[in-house]
């Protein structure tokens, strides 16, 4: 049976992230404080997430207890979504990284929306395919890149550049979580971190504020951001 709301006016035009923002049967909107877990790796896979306000963290861990951050998730994103692939348990633990805000649905109301409208349906292709493209241009960034220029664009994405104009914005992740993301050693990490600030494309203000002088130097490839000797 379906769990897509049945009071909606059908002639109202349908609006995707008002729909998101609105409780209703098999949506709950909820609220995570920093460093609170969403779900676990292992868990039942069973409701997909939208997030309306602030950042998600993804990890995974080995047998051994290793954990592996994966991805970080922001404003607009959806995660969860495996169990519409007949994902029975999770395959990554989720943590807000800060106060967040986000809209669950249950598979069944996800589906429900997805079938019945078309406007929902390109929301969330438009975030698979946005998805698919950074992975690619993940995997490219770590087959050919030195972990100098890799940590340079991660500081720029966790910052929203694009998003936010030529304003500094702040990064609140620990240098070993970036190096952990980027695949390299938290000296590593901090020897280019200083790179950076000495040269005036970050600085430090109790978190790492990335400035429009990175962007420059990642897209004209200046020699602050070269390959590792």
């Amino acid at each position: 049976m379906s769990e897509l709301p049945h009071h909606r006016n059908s002639k109202a035009a349908f609006n995707a992230r008002a729909f998101l923002g609105q409780p209703d049967v098999g949506k709950k909107i909820e609220k995570y404080q920093k460093h609170q877990e969403i779900f676990a790796q292992g868990e039942a896979a069973d409701t997909v997430f939208y997030i309306q306000k602030g950042k998600v963290k993804v990890t995974v861990s080995s047998e051994q207890g290793k954990e592996a951050v994966i991805g970080i998730l922001a404003q607009g994103q959806f995660f969860g979504e495996g169990c519409l692939d007949g994902a029975k348990l999770r395959v990554a633990t989720t943590r807000a990284m800060e106060e967040c805000l986000l809209t669950s649905l249950t598979k069944a109301a996800m589906i429900a929306a997805l079938e019945a409208e078309p406007k929902f349906s390109a929301l969330f292709v438009s975030h698979l395919l946005s998805r698919n493209s950074r992975i690619e241009e993940d995997l490219v960034d770590q087959l050919f890149n030195s972990s100098e220029r890799r940590l340079a664009r991660l500081l720029l994405l966790l910052a929203d550049f694009g998003k936010e104009g030529a304003k500094p914005v702040a990064v609140t992740l620990s240098q070993e979580v970036l190096a952990d993301m980027v695949g390299t050693t938290r000296s590593r990490v901090s020897f280019f971190m200083n790179r950076f600030r000495k040269r005036g494309l970050i600085s430090y203000n109790g978190k790492i504020e990335v400035h429009r002088s990175l962007l420059d130097a990642v897209l004209h490839d200046k020699p602050q951001i070269r390959e590792e000797e």
